[in-house]
């Protein structure tokens, strides 16, 4: 006897035991017909299924192509046709089953609980099918294309789990849901602590969307956990971060909630990105100007104005408390730092890509041991980044250039060369000393 035959032989004699414990006779073969009739209904309804798979499917692409909305696409595609064509096989099948097995009556019960169970996933899956559908058309729209959806469905379908989690266990255990409800109240410390990410997380994501913390799309920053580039995507537990390196930074939902990041979304709404940068001029190049530079500084087209508004004034103010003007300490006079900065607020007033309507303003910083901080504080028109970037290093090549004009030196820490110059020209002057 061959091993397939003795595996056959004993699984039909624990049936006919199984059959016999039940009361019906195992010499009686009357049982073999129900069980056949059971495989050829369950044949039918497969083939039943798929054909009323194909039917609705069809009839839901016509549809699709005659209307403007893209939902019934979407309702394709989330395969719920397909979950729709197997209710009228169950429903079939669970009405026969009384019918094919009146000869096993101790079946019917069975069948039905599992007919139940079948109902109760089908429900699910039909539902899960129709919220991802609507997530998917709400994602066309762009009132609703930068809220996290995903956490929505996720909330919907944790929801639907557990009701049929339920429904099933009190089928297939005979038992009333309040039992299983109880014993949940039971492990409910045990249940905490495993779905603590999945609460947490639920809290997160509804305090993100009322309060509208974090949309897709926003540009976040989060040294934290690594993160800075664009949001992805917001579920139940993670929120997706694409860094400006391409790399993906997954980010716990309920972390930016507990703890503190940067949103970047004021800045690209309100229509500007801010500049605010130093150049450093070393203290003992700062001094006071002569009248020959003054002269050759009013050539500078935006300064003449200026230029020849101080000397009035300056004029008239030197000449009334009667200065000393052999001493350019006593009185006021020009410097080269104050044209230089007068300058650059000039230039940023008169640059075609600086915002004119947001704040604008060149400013001296205390002096440190780099020098004196001129800090340019401005913003451009545009928030895209590589233009950002673009403009900005215009504007510093232009300033940078032009300190030689105002006899302004910009402060960098001695090189290799510098220090090789500064030994030779002390080499020299205890030569030239001797």
């Amino acid at each position: 006897m061959t091993k397939g035959s003795r595996y056959y032989e004993t699984l039909n004699g624990q049936l006919e035991h199984w059959l016999a414990l039940k009361g019906f006779a195992p010499e009686d073969s009357a049982w073999m017909i129900p069980l056949l009739g059971g495989l050829v209904l369950f044949l039918a309804m497969a083939l039943l299924s798929k054909l009323l798979n194909w039917f609705l499917t069809t009839t839901f692409l016509r549809l699709s192509h005659r209307t403007d909305t893209r939902f019934d696409d979407l309702v394709v595609l989330n395969r719920v046709p397909r979950y729709v064509a197997r209710i009228i096989p169950l429903t079939i099948a669970y009405q026969i089953t009384p019918v094919l097995f009146s000869e096993l009556p101790v079946l019917i019960p069975i069948t039905h609980r599992i007919f139940t169970v079948f109902f109760v996933i089908l429900f699910v899956r039909i539902a899960r099918a129709v919220f991802k559908a609507g997530r998917d058309a709400l994602k066309d729209m762009p009132h609703y294309r930068d809220k996290p959806l995903d956490s929505y469905v996720q909330i919907a379908s944790l929801a639907l789990y557990i009701i049929a989690a339920i429904l099933i266990f009190s089928q297939l255990t005979g038992r009333s849901v309040l039992t299983f409800l109880t014993a949940m109240g039971a492990a409910s410390a045990v249940l905490l602590l495993i779905f603590k990410d999945t609460i947490l997380g639920f809290v997160a994501s509804i305090q993100i969307s009322t309060n509208d913390i974090v949309r897709l799309g926003d540009w976040i920053t989060m040294p934290k956990f690594g993160a800075d580039g664009d949001v992805t995507e917001i579920n139940l537990t993670t929120v997706k971060v694409t860094n400006w390196d391409m790399t993906i930074t997954t980010i716990p939902t309920y972390a930016l909630i507990a703890d503190s990041f940067q949103n970047w979304r004021g800045m690209k709404q309100s229509g500007g990105r801010r500049i605010k940068r130093s150049i450093l001029i070393k203290i003992n190049s700062i001094r006071y100007l002569d009248e020959a530079e003054i002269t050759e500084l009013e050539r500078v087209q935006l300064l003449k104005p200026y230029i020849e508004e101080m000397r009035e004034m300056l004029k008239v103010y030197n000449a009334e408390h009667a200065v000393d003007n052999s001493i350019k300490v006593n009185g006021r006079n020009l410097t080269n730092v104050g044209l230089f900065r007068k300058y650059v607020d000039l230039y940023l007033a008169d640059h075609p890509q600086i915002h004119s309507d947001m704040t604008r303003m060149v400013r001296q910083q205390p002096p440190n041991e780099f020098g004196l901080p001129i800090e340019i504080y401005c913003f451009t028109k545009t928030t895209q980044w590589e233009a950002y970037e673009v403009i900005m290093a215009d504007i510093f090549d232009h300033l940078l250039a032009s300190t030689k004009y105002f006899k302004v030196v910009v402060f960098e820490r001695p090189a290799a060369d510098d220090m090789r110059m500064m030994a030779l020209e002390r080499v020299e002057e205890k030569r030239d000393g001797s």
